[in-house]
């Protein structure tokens, strides 16, 4: 062991090169999953913090709005109340609930390190990202028809006379 050299090049290190472009101030997915996140929180507490919200003034009026609900998961949004009371002065900020829960949700995710037109930018593009991912598009098995067919099936069905899988046979989860 003594006797090893020590190779110059080692081909699993990480490139000392920085990427192309602007250093990302945010993580997408992060981005994306917080988006969630607070949706499920405004979604269950709307009705209650709409009123105050969006009659609210000052980031004071956030602050006490958001402090009259009084759960720790509307606390956390506190920090945030000169954003919030940003975008829900924004000139195209939405009328019906669930576009207002969803804008604010999407809107607030960048915590601020980035802007809220951003923020919207970056959970679009996740969602789109997430959409695109690989996903099966046919399943596709190997039968022996009583029409005398061997081979794989074409979309659940026999080849040759069209005779469908029975799902009986123990593949109802791929149906």
């Amino acid at each position: 062991m003594a006797g090893q050299k020590k190779s110059k090049n080692v081909l699993d290190t990480i490139s000392p090169m920085r990427t192309r472009g602007r250093k990302r101030q945010v993580s997408p997915w992060a981005v994306r999953v917080r988006a969630a996140n607070y949706r499920g929180l405004l979604d269950n507490a709307w009705d209650r913090l709409s009123p105050a919200l969006l009659e609210a003034q000052t980031p004071d009026d956030v602050i006490d709005a958001l402090h009259a609900e009084g759960t720790t998961r509307e606390i956390e949004l506190m920090p945030q109340s000169k954003l919030i009371l940003d975008v829900l002065n924004y000139t195209m900020f939405p009328k019906r609930r669930h576009a207002q829960i969803n804008f604010l949700a999407d809107s607030l995710a960048g915590l601020g390190k980035v802007s809220a037109r951003r923020s919207r930018d970056i959970c679009a593009q996740e969602r789109a990202r997430a959409k695109r991912a690989h996903h099966i598009i046919r399943c596709e098995f190997y039968v022996e028809c009583s029409c005398g067919y061997k081979g794989h099936s074409r979309d659940h069905a026999c080849r040759k006379c069209g005779a469908s899988i029975r799902h009986g046979l123990g593949l109802a989860q791929f149906f």
